[in-house]
Formats: structure tokens, C-alpha cells, sequence
């Protein structure tokens, strides 16, 4: 007996008692997963891992809060784009109001009516929110939706300057995937932009930022 007729086998082996007449989208199949044991979303143990995963990718961290406080995030922000130097950034419509505080130094572009690519690619980054992050994976989800913008504010400029509220942080994949609509079009970031070639070297920057920089609203 081949590999193949085994396989066969064991597929007519497990069919045997199933009636003829029956169809596959006659019995449901649950599609749930076990979230069973993890931190609550927000909790300090999901926000710790968050950031210890975002860590291990080369991102670097910052925290700034309460969020209650409109003004802590409004300082972080403007404090991490002085940081950085940025001279230009684009800022999604639907970003916070109450976040809106830049260095007199950096220059705000809105992407409407929407940035040809020339000149997302010579701005020196974008500042976005979040639809959800996912703790276990390190993992950022943008969905389009207010603050985000379209994908290639976020696939061009060679910086990213993500604002995350605390409450968005999910522990495990499925978690954040319940959160999400999968008609939307979902941006998942692991990480600034990289990639490795056969020898194991890693090239930043290929295919989005170079750098990402994530501000977590406590």
C-alpha cells in the first residue's frame, strides 16, 4: 500500500457511517476558540507582554496616562515626534481631537484629498491609532477606521508612530480576531518592516517603516 491509497483509506474509513444523502453544510462545524485562562483585555499582564513582544521586534515602547488625562498623550506624542526630529507627518482623519499637540518644528499633512505616493514617501512618518492589539504575538491590527487611515499611510512613510488605548490589548489571537470585522481591510504589523535573505540577514524597511514606535494609553 502507497501513501496515497493509505490516505484514501483512512478518508472512506472515516466517512463509513455518514449517510449519503448528507451534506457538508448540514452539520456546523464550531468555530470557536478557547480563550480560557488568559489576562483580561487591558489587564497589566497583557500590557506587559504587549510590550515585552514589541520590544523583541525592535519597536520601541512608550507609555503615557491616564487616559482620562487628554493631555498626558497629547505630551508623549509631541515628546516622541521631537524625538525623532520629524519634520512632516501625515495624521488620518478621525484621529483624537483631545491628542492633537505637535512640536512647533513638525508640519501636519491630512491625507484628503488623498497624498500621492512621491510625497507620502518624502514625509518623515505617520501618527495612527489602532483597531486592536494582540499581546501573545506583538501584534498591531488596523482596520481603516478612524485615525487609521488608508493602508499606505502606513506602508510608505518610513516611520510609525501608533497610539494603543490599554483597553484595545487582547491577550491571544482569537481574542483580538473576535473584535474584528473581517470586511474590513485589516493591516497586520509584528514589528517594524523586515525581511532575511538565505544567509539570515535582516533587512529593515523592505516592505513598510523601517521604524515603529508604539505609545500605549495606561
Amino acid at each position: 500500500m502507497n501513501a496515497r491509497e493509505e490516505i484514501l483509506g483512512r478518508i472512506r474509513r472515516a466517512l463509513a457511517d455518514v449517510p449519503e444523502t448528507e451534506r457538508p453544510e448540514d452539520v456546523p462545524v464550531p468555530r470557536r476558540y478557547s480563550t480560557g485562562g488568559t489576562p483580561p483585555p487591558g489587564s497589566a499582564e497583557a500590557v506587559a507582554l504587549l510590550t515585552d513582544r514589541l520590544v523583541d521586534y525592535r519597536a520601541a515602547v512608550r507609555t503615557a496616562g491616564p487616559g482620562e488625562v487628554a493631555g498626558a498623550v497629547a505630551e508623549a506624542l509631541s515628546g516622541a515626534l521631537a524625538a525623532r526630529g520629524a519634520g512632516g507627518v501625515v495624521v488620518p482623519e478621525g484621529f483624537p481631537a483631545e491628542w492633537r499637540a505637535w512640536p512647533a518644528s513638525v508640519r501636519v499633512l491630512h491625507d484628503d484629498p488623498p497624498l500621492p505616493v512621491d510625497e507620502l514617501d518624502a514625509v518623515a512618518g505617520v501618527v495612527t491609532t489602532a483597531a486592536v492589539a494582540v499581546a501573545a504575538t506583538g501584534t498591531l491590527v488596523l482596520d481603516c477606521g478612524p485615525g487609521q487611515g488608508r493602508r499606505a499611510l502606513t506602508l510608505v512613510p518610513d516611520y510609525h508612530l501608533c497610539v494603543v488605548r490599554a483597553e484595545q490589548v487582547v491577550f491571544s489571537l482569537p481574542e483580538g480576531l473576535a473584535r474584528l470585522d473581517p470586511s474590513r481591510p485589516l493591516t497586520f504589523v509584528s514589528g517594524p518592516s523586515a525581511t532575511s535573505d538565505i544567509e539570515l540577514r535582516r533587512v529593515e524597511g523592505v516592505h513598510g517603516p523601517r521604524t515603529l514606535e508604539v505609545l500605549i494609553v495606561v
